[in-house]
């Protein structure tokens, strides 16, 4: 059983839809993307810096629209026995599965990352990433510096949030175990009480929505269990912004479904790059660039053969 997954937030480096765009009708979707949410998919995904591309108001809706042009480059979802996304890379997941349509996940994550970046700029927080270590170690170090395991991605990563202050005081004094600590290039402390005030807002906008039972086993980040139900796909997006990340089961999910191989979407390598370490032997393939759907097509007609 084939498994595709979304990366979320953090994903996203200068220029990475350019290669994209090249593809048939790739310019004009996403310029019609853009037309609709009121923002430039296509600059800040070819020429836009750094700094640009980690407002949370840019990537969300940026990761999403990368994530679906390189899904539909894959063909039919019949391939896939299961999808699941990390974070922002839900809504592209729900979408891939047929619980929303393109234009309602773009016009949800656009609303997401509006709401979120409003709530980070209450105060000054972010987001760190903890490589190595005891997870039960490592989480009772963050809980008594004041964060919240935001992150428990599985094979020895856990990310923090919270104030600056605290992260700082992480880095000065690393979990027993860990390896190191590593700032994260994100622009709040996404998955925490911090982004409460975005709960609300996600809340009010489902509520225009009319979701479908997903069309593929949907794997959900709050705790790794298959969502039958469209409705349920929605209520867990919206109270996901302010709950952590628990990408270790979601992988465990996968274990259990019996996974025989990975594809991660644009921009892909960080879900991978974990899966490597925590399901061992299982091929995966990272789309980056155009180039990548070769391998991937390779991968999935070795499976289907």
């Amino acid at each position: 059983m084939f498994v595709l997954v979304a990366p979320g937030q953090g994903a996203q480096t200068p220029g990475f839809l350019t290669p994209w765009l090249e593809l048939p009708g790739a310019a004009e979707r996403v310029s019609g993307w853009s037309d609709a949410l009121g923002l430039d998919l296509a600059h800040y995904g070819t020429k836009a810096d750094a700094d640009e591309i980690r407002d949370t108001a840019v990537a969300q809706p940026l990761l999403v629209a990368a994530g679906l042009l390189s899904a539909s480059a894959l063909g039919s979802p019949a391939a896939f026995g299961a999808v699941a996304g990390h974070s922002v890379g839900e809504i592209t997941a729900a979408a891939y599965a047929g619980v929303l349509s393109e234009a309602d996940a773009l016009s949800l994550v656009r609303t997401r990352g509006l709401a979120m970046a409003e709530a980070a700029a209450v105060a000054p927080t972010g987001m760190a990433a903890v490589l190595g270590g005891d997870r039960d170690v490592v989480v009772a170090h963050l809980e008594k510096l004041g964060l919240t395991p935001a992150n428990i991605n599985g094979a020895g990563q856990i990310v923090a949030a919270g104030t600056l202050e605290q992260i700082a005081a992480l880095e000065a004094d690393k979990p027993e175990g860990s390896i190191k600590v590593v700032a994260l290039k994100v622009a709040g402390a996404f998955h925490t009480a911090h982004m409460a005030p975005a709960v609300a807002t996600m809340e009010k906008a489902a509520q225009a929505l009319t979701p479908a039972d997903p069309a593929l086993t949907y794997v959900s980040n709050k705790d790794g269990a298959v969502v039958t139900s469209g409705a349920d796909v929605v209520a867990r997006l919206v109270g996901q912004v302010a709950h952590p990340v628990r990408w270790d089961l979601c992988m465990e999910t996968f274990a259990e479904l019996g996974v025989t191989g990975i594809i991660e979407l644009c921009p892909g390598g960080t879900l991978t790059g974990l899966a490597k370490r925590a399901l061992k032997g299982v091929p995966n393939v990272a789309l980056k660039t155009p180039d990548d759907l070769q391998k991937a097509a390779a991968l999935l007609a070795e499976h289907a053969a």
